[in-house]
């Protein structure tokens, strides 16, 4: 395959015109493992950045804002020279992905396309006309007698949205349904099925192609992913992008850090303030229970770990629970070893770390499981019930739930977060742990200790 260059040059004085790529195909570039995933982590951090940013209503110019910041803080490279290939590269590789089935296209569409429109509007005039003729969008400029004929009609128009027509503005003429955005939220003349696009607003036809190019390279890869690529690269790439879409990108929690340690008696107290609703919930069922079926107590005992629960009191927390239904000595024959074993005593020494949202959501708990994500996997009536023993007012409950009913799950649990604590987290919900270690700060900010 070709390289896709990353930057156009004027014919007239080799001048660099733009730094945005079309990705029409692959690089034949040999990329070290590590890159293959580093580049696409870097990435996912922009366009997750992005959902958020998009699920919390964000307007344009704040949208234009973030993307800038989230392209700056993730795609720089620290050779200048590299960084037009880990654009292309990391595009490629999330691409591969993102492929794999429907859901997972719609959403890398979606978010890719985003990019594409902001970035784009970063460009400069002629940097959009030279993408506008690799697109080679079929649209010729109205003429002068035209424009004086509509002339009235398109400053009508202008007005609407608050602007003015300049005298020497260039429109063009496109089909009505190449711009539905437009349409809808009438921003263009209509006349005999084309709508009237200024300049200003040729980022929508641009992002029109975009998207349907993209979405059928999407369809494509999926087969040749399907067909060929899996079974050539199962021991190698293949473990790597099926892995990739549900990655956390943040800190593992595999350690106390500004928590510091927790005892079997605080759990109580900090249960009711500062446990995240999987982790409420889990709590109250093993106390109600007394007994938890291994992914319950695997998401919860992690949890406990990463906010400060020592090997002693977690083997000590463990038993009283289940005192009840297990026996000691059931218990140290059936039960004790897993956590040791979570803990890096048993088997491999691995120092296990506490489950991430990303993990707890794409979880499919069973019949009589507890674990999972209360967002995706209560009932709504369930839902809503332990959102209000939570103290979450009516109002919040109502935001939640719409954003629950949109797949926003990190959103509505930021959301939850918000309305309990009475403050705002503006880089959302991504681990319990996090939510334990915000919550910690914010109920004491003096000195961050457990109550």
């Amino acid at each position: 395959m070709e390289v896709v260059q990353s930057h156009r040059k004027s014919s007239s004085n080799n001048v660099t015109v733009s730094t945005l790529p079309l990705y029409r195909s692959a690089p034949p570039l040999e990329v070290r493992l590590e890159d293959f995933e580093l580049f696409a982590m870097d990435r996912l951090r922009v366009l997750k950045g992005i959902s958020d940013g998009l699920g919390r209503g964000k307007k344009p110019e704040e949208m234009e804002k973030l993307v800038a910041d989230l392209w700056k803080a993730n795609m720089r490279h620290p050779q200048a020279n590299e960084e037009a290939n880990k654009d292309i590269i990391s595009h490629f590789v999330l691409r591969l992905v993102y492929c794999r089935t429907e859901e997972l296209r719609k959403w890398f569409l979606s978010m890719e396309t985003t990019l594409f429109r902001y970035r784009f509007r970063f460009e400069s005039s002629e940097a959009q006309r030279a993408l506008m003729s690799e697109f080679k969008l079929p649209y010729k400029a109205v003429s002068n007698a035209e424009f004086e004929s509509v002339k009235d009609k398109l400053g009508q128009v202008a007005r609407s949205m608050g602007q003015t027509l300049a005298s020497d503005a260039i429109f063009y003429k496109v089909p009505f349904e190449e711009v539905p955005e437009l349409v809808a939220g009438r921003r263009v003349f209509i006349c005999k099925g084309h709508a009237y696009v200024a300049m200003n607003q040729v980022v929508s036809l641009v992002v029109t192609q975009f998207r349907s190019y993209l979405s059928k390279a999407l369809i494509l890869t999926n087969r040749k992913w399907t067909s060929t690529v899996r079974e050539q690269e199962k021991d190698r790439l293949a473990p790597i992008v099926e892995a990739l879409c549900t990655s956390y990108l943040g800190p593992d929690y595999s350690q106390p850090n500004e928590a510091g340690e927790i005892s079997v008696k605080d759990i109580d107290h900090i249960a009711k303030t500062s446990f995240p609703l999987c982790m409420r919930h889990l709590f109250e069922k093993v106390r109600e229970d007394h007994h938890l079926k291994h992914g319950g107590r695997m998401q919860l005992g992690l949890f406990l770990k990463g906010v400060g629960l020592k090997l002693d009191d977690a083997l000590a927390f463990w038993k009283a629970e289940f005192a009840p239904k297990v026996s000691a000595e059931r218990f140290d024959k059936e039960y004790a070893y897993n956590i040791r074993h979570n803990y890096g005593r048993e088997g491999k020494r691995t120092d296990y770390t506490p489950y991430s949202c990303q993990k707890i959501i794409s979880s499919t708990p069973g019949v009589g499981d507890h674990h999972g994500c209360p967002y995706r996997h209560f009932s709504e009536e369930n839902l809503r019930a332990a959102l209000v023993r939570m103290g979450v007012s009516s109002r919040a409950v109502e935001d939640v739930m719409d954003k629950v009913r949109n797949r926003h799950y990190q959103l509505a649990c930021t959301l939850t977060f918000e309305a309990v604590h009475g403050s705002s987290c503006d880089a959302g919900i991504n681990h319990p742990n996090q939510y334990f270690i915000d919550s910690q700060r914010i109920l004491q900010p003096k000195n961050g200790s457990v109550a």
